[in-house]
């Protein structure tokens, strides 16, 4: 079958010792300080073989995530981009839908020909953090397309616990269109479990603001739009994407490089939006906490909550007396599983209260996937979709 494979060099940077668990499973806990040199390959390998709790899944679509492009991208050192856990090589490709081909013999929720998708986190659901049902924080956690095979092939092999059905997407949306929404629900589901998971929810008449626009930036403009907030603020330095925040029914959108231009920036934007009361909810999506982080600071409202999705090589500061007058919080977290996410997601597309399907911006067939990748380093589009 074709894959995309990204090899990458194991070269820890200089002055950074990689603890004994990175030494012995060659997973770096952070890839930005061990992988150099990447390399992206489409390549011929076998057929996954599947276990006896395992499924075959026939990929139909499959999105290209900004940490794929963080794969694929590197610092001056030569360094990947991303600051996560990882393991070359490895097939990429976490955000993706298709048709079950072959089930093991223990498996009792899925049937061949079944239309699924998958959560990309690989929780063991045995060590503390699972049995606390805090899976994305699992102890033995692994990510498909980081550092387990993922789906930017023909085929994958997944457990049939990670599996949710989209047989109701076939309703709503004719074939490709179902198996490319289903592709984005991944994306989608990690801005819902920082909104309303973890995040405490979003209030009827709720100001938000949103920092970023990619795909979790956009799913987090339709979600709170469909949870009713009365003003989204987007910002986002691609002309492309203000637009296509706009599209998603943000209310105001921004470019903070024009704003800066006007000697303006983002937080007296969002003050006047809401008459000096700042924002209730920001949503830090762009991985970018350095410039963000400030801004955030400017812009929180009484009891005001920053949300932050992006994953960023550096650090940032915050004066933390603001949080003490404002009774503020910052909530860090990671993933989409458990809470019943993912279901709750498909049922949101499925009705109709969010298509998110209007985000995809270029399609590529797997023959042309490396074009993808190259692509989505210009931050222009919505989604980047590969149909396979």
């Amino acid at each position: 079958m074709k894959a995309l494979v990204l090899g990458a060099e194991w070269k820890p940077k200089p002055g950074y010792e990689p603890c004994p668990l990175e030494k012995k499973s060659k997973i770096a806990l952070n890839g930005n300080l061990v992988w150099r040199n990447p390399k992206m390959e489409l390549k011929e390998l076998p057929m996954p073989e599947i276990a006896d709790d395992q499924v075959l899944i026939r990929v139909k679509a499959c999105g290209i995530c900004g940490s794929d492009t963080h794969f694929y991208e590197t610092d001056e050192e030569g360094y990947i981009k991303y600051s996560g856990p990882t393991k070359f090589p490895c097939t990429i490709g976490h955000e993706f839908s298709g048709t079950v081909e072959e089930i093991g013999k223990d498996v009792e929720t899925l049937q061949v020909g079944d239309s699924v998708v998958a959560e990309g986190m690989m929780w063991c659901g045995r060590c503390f953090s699972c049995r606390s049902g805090l899976f994305n924080h699992c102890e033995q956690h692994q990510m498909i397309g980081f550092s387990v095979d993922g789906a930017c092939a023909e085929y994958i092999a997944i457990e049939e616990k990670y599996c949710w059905e989209i047989g109701d997407l076939l309703k709503r949306y004719e074939e490709d269109r179902a198996y490319e929404a289903g592709a984005l629900i991944e994306p989608t589901a990690v801005a819902y479990n920082g909104i309303f998971t973890v995040g405490g929810g979003i209030g009827p008449g709720a100001y938000v603001a949103i920092y970023g626009l990619g795909p979790i930036g956009l799913a987090a403009v339709a979600l709170s739009k469909s949870a009713g907030a009365s003003q989204i603020i987007g910002f986002d330095k691609s002309e492309g994407r203000v637009v296509l925040a706009r599209e998603m029914r943000a209310d105001f959108t921004f470019n903070p490089l024009t704003l800066s231009s006007e000697n303006s920036s983002p937080s007296q934007k969002i003050m006047e939006v809401t008459s000096a009361k700042g924002a209730d909810i920001q949503i830090e999506a762009a991985g970018a906490p350095r410039e963000t982080l400030p801004w955030m600071e400017e812009a929180l409202a009484l009891k005001g909550r920053i949300i932050y999705l992006g994953r960023s090589t550096g650090k940032a500061s915050i004066f933390l007396d603001t949080l003490v007058a404002k009774k503020g919080t910052i909530y860090g977290l990671r993933g989409h599983s458990g809470s019943c996410i993912f279901p709750q997601v498909i049922r949101l597309m499925a009705s109709g209260q969010i298509d998110m399907t209007r985000i995809i911006t270029a399609r590529f067939p797997l023959s042309e996937a490396i074009e993808a990748i190259k692509r989505s380093s210009s931050r222009e589009d919505g989604k980047i979709m590969i149909r396979i």
